[in-house]
């Protein structure tokens, strides 16, 4: 298939796009580049995928209707994944009007873009920020109407106009609710990337609350491999991508700890009203629908990422960890 990634320098977007080029697709890739996070992470992944033949990429901002329309006329393509956002919860109350542009109104240029070019294959990345809430294990059909965060209600806006879209002109629309992917070249905002910095530094953790707050970890290859098998879904489908294995922030310092061979010493903050107590993927439909479950367990997941920051500790060391 020819498949625009949006987003593709981004955390998951760069592995997708690495993935579908392993599998024998075309990659059209997007990404704006912008500051949200330090850019040196995005260029790292950059210039991985540069390697890899089948992959094109193009500086563009998807919240652009004009440049997208541009692209399109130069270049066909099958399918649309929309991996291009603002993420992050607690910067999203800080600069909510920047998750609305890209989270929202990006989309529905993208979905703009479908409709006209009669692309019938849509693939919305959406987070498990929306069942704040519900009753664990998270399942598809639980209840997303008590968003905690900008980011999470930019991501519910965001959902409710691929369903209109599905609605309105047939298009295939799979949304995955991603649940706390990490990995070598993580983003610099969260616990993962946050921890081995710091440990491996001889840093202070910081740990919001009591460091009991649970999350369902997703390794970013696996991920990507169920992100490339919705391409062959039908419909309108919601699709939890989680590792179904949920741990607290204690036990994820301390696997963190024995792969590095350290001690940590935390610094406690408030907890943050935007942030979930916990987490946890019921991933019985991605079974059932894609064939799919995760195979990467959590401590072989860490080695990797703690490998991957000691081979480039260099300038690791100094990206800005954000808020």
């Amino acid at each position: 298939m020819r498949v625009l990634v949006t987003g593709c320098a981004g955390f998951i977007g760069a592995k997708v796009s690495e993935t579908l080029a392993r599998h024998g697709h075309d990659v059209f890739g997007i990404d704006n580049l912008n500051s949200a996070y330090d850019p040196r992470l995005k260029a790292w992944r950059l210039a991985q995928l540069r390697r890899l033949p089948g992959i094109e990429v193009h500086h563009l901002d998807i919240a652009n209707g004009g440049a997208l329309r541009d692209l399109a006329q130069r270049r066909q393509f099958d399918a649309v994944i929309n991996l291009a956002a603002r993420a992050g919860v607690r910067q999203s109350i800080v600069t909510p009007a920047d998750y609305y542009q890209t989270n929202v109104a990006g989309t529905l240029q993208l979905l703009e873009l479908c409709r006209a070019r009669q692309v019938k294959k849509f693939i919305l990345a959406s987070t498990s920020s929306l069942y704040a809430g519900a009753e664990r294990p998270f399942r598809e059909d639980h209840s997303t109407d008590q968003a905690l965060s900008p980011y999470a209600a930019s991501k519910k806006a965001a959902e409710a106009l691929c369903y209109t879209y599905h609605h309105l002109f047939g298009l295939d629309v799979a949304v995955l609710r991603y649940f706390t992917v990490y990995g070598p070249a993580g983003r610099p905002d969260m616990a993962v990337f946050r921890f081995i910095r710091w440990l491996a530094e001889g840093e202070s953790l910081i740990v919001h609350g009591d460091a009991g707050q649970e999350r369902d970890f997703t390794y970013v290859d696996d991920a990507a491999e169920a992100t490339v098998r919705a391409l062959s879904l039908t419909g309108h489908e919601v699709v939890n991508v989680g590792g179904d294995r949920p741990v607290s922030m204690r036990h994820l310092i301390t696997l963190l700890e024995r792969a590095m061979g350290r001690s940590a010493r935390l610094e406690h903050r408030p907890v943050h009203r935007a942030d979930m107590p916990a987490t946890w993927a019921d991933i019985g439909k991605a079974r059932r629908l894609l064939g799919w479950e995760p195979h990467t367990a959590l401590e072989e997941g860490l080695r990797a990422a703690v490998q991957w920051y000691a081979e480039n500790r260099e300038w690791a060391s100094q990206v800005a960890l954000g808020n």
